[in-house]
């Protein structure tokens, strides 16, 4: 990942420290991407800069091109197969559900899921539900086989 990492930041993308990117796709424009410090992107997500939908328009509006940048704040999570369309800036602590098409400005401390994209409720409301959840379980310090043992124990699992 650290080459995949050294690589887009050559392209011009800025990426903070002790960021998980999956594979990702994004743009032409690298360079108008901005990733903060903590930030998991999961795997298929697409960081999108430019809108090609001005293509519709290309006999009326000559060698038009619609750019945006993106801005992801510091410690985010982005789920699978998410969409980050142009003019996107996704505030600090963020969730963002698998499969969103996210677009806008979102505020710190924000759940957002949807297509479109929405705020649907706050961190600390997620993380009462996360404390909450009979699957919660204090594993990710675990050997691949000690965590898969103990799932299997919470599971009843043989």
């Amino acid at each position: 990942m650290e080459k995949k990492v050294a690589y887009w930041r050559k392209q011009g993308m800025k990426i903070g420290k002790e960021c998980h990117l999956e594979t990702m796709s994004f743009s032409t424009e690298p360079y108008l991407i901005e990733i903060g410090d903590h930030v998991a992107i999961a795997y298929g997500t697409f960081l999108i800069t430019h809108d090609g939908g001005i293509w519709c328009f290309r006999d009326e509006i000559k060698n038009g091109d619609v750019f945006g940048k993106i801005k992801i704040g510091n410690n985010v999570l982005i789920g699978t197969n998410c969409i980050i369309l142009p003019n996107t800036i996704i505030g600090d602590n963020c969730i963002i559900g698998a499969g969103s098409v996210v677009r806008g400005k979102f505020p710190d401390n924000s759940v957002i899921l949807g297509n479109p994209a929405k705020v649907v409720l706050s961190m600390s409301m997620q993380k009462l539900f996360y404390k909450q959840n009979p699957g919660l379980m204090n594993t990710s310090n675990l050997s691949w086989e000690e965590k898969q043992k103990t799932i299997k124990k919470h599971f009843n699992i043989q």
